[in-house]
């Protein structure tokens, strides 16, 4: 991928990346910031997706090695999970094209909101675990690769889609929870970006610059949630679910903002 360096804009997105970074780590949705902040930089689409994914992996794999470190990782289950997710996400970055994409954009700011009700409501968010309704292997063979594939046709909520089937399904404790979100994250983002790098999409100087950025920043956002628990994960996957289902409505071509105002249009 050519594209004309400029050092600045290289060591501003690189910031931007560490801040990204760090909210990732801990409630996910650091695409939010980063993938605005690339398109404004001058990069296409294609481009900015495929960059986007190097720097997300190298902040998902930071923040596995950080909660790894701490032991909130169990490896029997948990590669499973992973290989699950990888697989599944490069098969959805192959189908991308042959995907109704009018029923995701509709249809995840709803499951996003959802998602913020629960973790805003849900009487269990501590750092226990509880009982299982489901086994690793059967979470391995089921949720994770609906939510990698989803994750390499599309993306947003990924993070948010994973938790929740940890804390519900799996019942692990919040923390515990977001370790294992964090090894799925980084399995899935690292299968599509396989992809995105083998078709020759990813700005590399970028990219890397952004890598270096997000492993800092997931590192910091890390310790914060091992330290803060329930009491800041919590609270930020609310607003990070909300506010991704804002991003995807705020596209005046999103089907279901179309609806509403279809809706109260024909009065």
């Amino acid at each position: 991928m050519i594209f004309d360096i400029d050092l600045g804009v290289v060591a501003t997105l690189f910031a931007v990346a560490v801040a990204a970074g760090c909210v990732d780590a801990i409630a996910g949705g650091g695409g939010l910031i980063t993938l605005p902040a690339l398109l404004l930089s001058g990069l296409d689409p294609v481009a900015a997706i495929a960059t986007n994914k190097l720097q997300g992996s190298a902040g998902s794999i930071s923040s596995t090695i950080a909660f790894a470190r701490r032991g909130l990782i169990h490896w029997p289950d948990a590669w499973k999970i992973a290989l699950s997710a990888g697989l599944a996400s490069m098969a959805g970055a192959l189908c991308v094209s042959l995907l109704p994409r009018p029923i995701l954009d509709g249809g995840v700011p709803v499951l996003l909101v959802g998602i913020a009700l629960y973790f805003a409501t849900a009487k269990r968010m501590s750092s226990e675990d509880a009982a299982a309704r489901v086994t690793p292997l059967v979470f391995a063979l089921t949720i994770a690769p609906i939510v990698g594939f989803y994750d390499g046709v599309f993306g947003p909520g990924a993070g948010a889609f994973y938790m929740i089937g940890f804390v519900t399904l799996l019942g692990l404790g919040v923390v515990r929870a977001t370790a294992h979100t964090k090894l799925a994250n980084a399995a899935s983002n690292v299968g599509s970006l396989c992809l995105f790098a083998a078709g020759g999409h990813v700005v590399w100087v970028i990219g890397l610059a952004m890598a270096l950025g997000a492993f800092i920043g997931a590192q910091i956002g890390s310790a914060l949630a091992i330290r803060l628990g329930a009491r800041l994960i919590r609270p930020l996957l609310v607003t990070i679910a909300c506010l991704m289902a804002l991003r995807l409505l705020s596209n005046p071509e999103n089907p279901l903002r179309q609806a509403v105002a279809g809706l109260f249009g024909g009065g």
